[in-house]
């Protein structure tokens, strides 16, 4: 069980080209800003192929399977699984 409600991270997305925040909740649903911004709408997907093109690289939001977000679940996790073994020491 985690000891935290809510927990949230700024990276550099080369998907999107900036930043974005991954934010992830107790119960492990996430949010990532650059999802919410490029990809909710045709509109917004619009909006990304035509940034894409001002960078004159290719962009694509990977969606909520993105490898910046399974990396930090994996990183909360990891810190989970330390923090019940240290406790299951302790006793």
């Amino acid at each position: 069980m985690v000891g935290w409600q809510v927990t949230a991270v700024t990276v550099n997305c080369d998907f999107v080209a900036e930043e974005v925040t991954i934010i992830v909740k107790n119960d492990w649903s996430v949010k990532c800003t650059g999802f919410e911004k490029y990809c909710q709408s045709r509109e917004q997907q619009l909006q990304l192929l035509q940034r894409s093109l001002a960078l004159k690289c290719t962009l694509g939001c990977k969606g909520l399977q993105c490898p910046k977000i399974t990396e930090y679940i994996k990183k909360l996790q990891a810190e989970e699984t330390k923090k019940a073994v240290d406790v299951g020491e302790k006793k």
